[in-house]
C-alpha cells in the first residue's frame, strides 16, 4: 500500500526538545509542512550522523516553512540522556518524537518487528496533513538532508503549481515542465 496522498494517522507522542518535553499530536503539524525522519536508536552511529545532517540544514527547512522532527522507538528520557551526551545531538533544536510502543512507526509501515526498531523512513507531509512524498532505507543506509530538503521544496513547487512538475535534480528556481503532448517523446 502507498502512502502518498494519505492522511497522518492520528498519533499523540511525547518529544524532547531543547531541555523541555511536550506533546505533539498529528493536529499539530497541519497548517505547515513537516518531515518526520524515523531513525532506529538513540546511541547508535548512523543516526547521530544523520540527525546532525538535519540541524545543519535546520534553518534552510525553517526557511521553506517546513518542522523537522525525528522519531525512534526510544523514550523521550532516553532522548534527553542522549542530548546530554552526545554533542552532536546536543545541537539539535527540532523535536525528536519519542515512539516507544511503536505504533506510529508501525502506523506507517517502517516498524522492523524482528528488532523492534523503526526503518529509516522519511515522511513529507504537506500542511493538510497529507503525504507527498516518502522513502525508507534499510538500518546502515544514511540519508542526506540537501535531497531531503530538495524533494520538500519540489513537493511545495508542485502544490503551488499544479500544471508544472519538477524534473530529475530540480533546484528551486530552475526550470521546470508543463506536461503536455507537446513534451511526449521529446525528452
Amino acid at each position: 500500500m502507498s502512502f502518498i496522498g494519505q492522511h497522518l494517522p492520528d498519533f499523540s507522542l511525547t518529544a524532547y526538545q531543547n531541555g523541555d518535553f511536550h506533546t505533539v499530536t498529528n493536529k499539530d503539524l497541519q497548517g505547515k509542512w513537516a518531515v518526520i525522519c524515523f531513525y532506529p536508536a538513540d546511541f547508535s552511529f548512523v543516526c547521530p550522523t544523520e540527525l546532525g545532517d538535519l540541524q545543519d540544514h535546520y534553518d534552510r527547512f525553517k526557511a521553506a516553512g517546513a518542522e523537522i522532527y525525528s522519531a525512534s522507538e526510544d523514550t523521550e528520557f532516553v532522548h534527553m540522556a542522549w542530548a546530554e551526551t552526545s554533542p552532536t545531538i546536543k545541537k539539535i533544536q527540532y523535536p525528536m518524537l519519542a515512539d516507544p510502543a511503536g505504533k506510529l512507526a508501525t502506523a506507517l509501515d517502517v516498524r522492523d518487528e524482528a528488532s523492534g526498531q523503526a526503518f529509516r523512513g522519511t515522511f513529507i507531509i504537506d500542511p493538510d496533513g497529507v503525504i507527498q512524498a516518502y522513502v525508507v532505507n534499510n538500518f546502515g543506509i544514511g540519508r542526506n538532508a540537501d535531497e531531503i530538503l530538495r524533494t520538500l521544496q519540489a513537493a511545495q513547487f508542485v502544490a503551488a503549481h499544479g500544471d508544472q512538475v519538477c524534473p530529475a535534480n530540480w533546484q528551486p528556481g530552475e526550470k521546470t515542465l508543463k506536461p503536455g503532448a507537446d513534451l511526449v517523446g521529446k525528452l
